[in-house]
């Protein structure tokens, strides 16, 4: 098996057997793992007998490490990144150290495993394989606003904590209607559930109150004949053309009413 020197190694999400074979092999192997919460990852460590030497590394003190793992990697220790749970630097860190490793020729490497988008995913309805991922969404009700308006037009997936996300669905609710959701929470633990629904009888049936892990995708808004139109006359009209023009332009080029395209084009600014 090739060596590297800095192995990022995708943890379970949920379910502590979910972790790969290859995962359980590089994390005995190497000298030093890096991880957010000791605690957390010294679980998973016990469960699979691994003896290997935890060395916190979170938002707070990637800056501080960064030194100390490079100072390691020179003396020939091999590392291991973990997070919590699923694969690192999907919203968690480790950008900081990745960067310094490439800058300085050391060799890196991702192993496959578990990710909470991806598990999510794979057992939802969807017509198109395209997704965008926020991550975790914004915070002020504005900002959430701004960001779900912004991928009106793609299925959008972002992560929530339970506190937040009753409340952020009724503010989505509010700036793109009652569209359809899927939300997922607890993946592949016990209480596992993933719906798929209309966000006002998502609401109803968690009424005041949900448990674990979120992750949830909101369906792009399906495209109309019309909001074809008005995407195109909007695009001429940026150019520079006139409603008779665009009418003409867009009866060729499309099956549309050339009268039709005249009258939304002078309803459209």
């Amino acid at each position: 098996m090739r060596e590297f020197d800095f192995y990022i190694v995708p943890t379970p999400i949920g379910n502590i057997q979910d972790i790969t074979l290859r995962a359980v092999e590089i994390l005995k192997m190497v000298d030093i793992i890096a991880c957010e919460d000791t605690r957390t990852t010294q679980k998973l460590l016990n469960h699979y007998d691994i003896k290997t030497k935890c060395i916190s590394y979170h938002k707070y003190n990637e800056q501080e490490r960064v030194e100390f793992f490079l100072n390691e990697l020179k003396n020939g220790k091999k590392i291991a990144l973990v997070s919590d749970a699923g694969t690192p630097m999907i919203c968690d860190p480790g950008t900081v150290i990745l960067k310094a490793l490439l800058e300085n020729g050391y060799k890196v490497t991702s192993l496959p495993g578990a990710s909470a988008v991806i598990t999510f995913l794979s057992q939802i309805p969807r017509k198109t394989e395209e997704f965008t991922f926020i991550g975790f969404l914004p915070k002020t009700e504005s900002q959430i606003k701004s960001t779900v308006e912004r991928f009106r037009e793609h299925n959008a997936v972002f992560y929530e904590s339970p506190e937040r996300i009753l409340k952020t669905l009724k503010t989505i609710k509010q700036i793109r209607g009652d569209i359809r959701i899927s939300l997922g929470r607890e993946l592949s633990k016990l209480f596992e559930e993933v719906i798929t629904d209309k966000i006002s009888n998502v609401l109803e049936h968690y009424k005041s109150e949900i448990k674990g892990e979120i992750v949830c995708m909101l369906y792009a808004d399906e495209a109309t004949p019309d909001f074809d139109m008005i995407s195109e006359i909007k695009k001429l009209k940026s150019k520079g053309y006139k409603d008779k023009d665009i009418s003409v332009i867009l009866s060729t080029l499309h099956d549309y009413n050339k009268n039709e395209v005249y009258k939304k084009s002078l309803e459209t600014k």
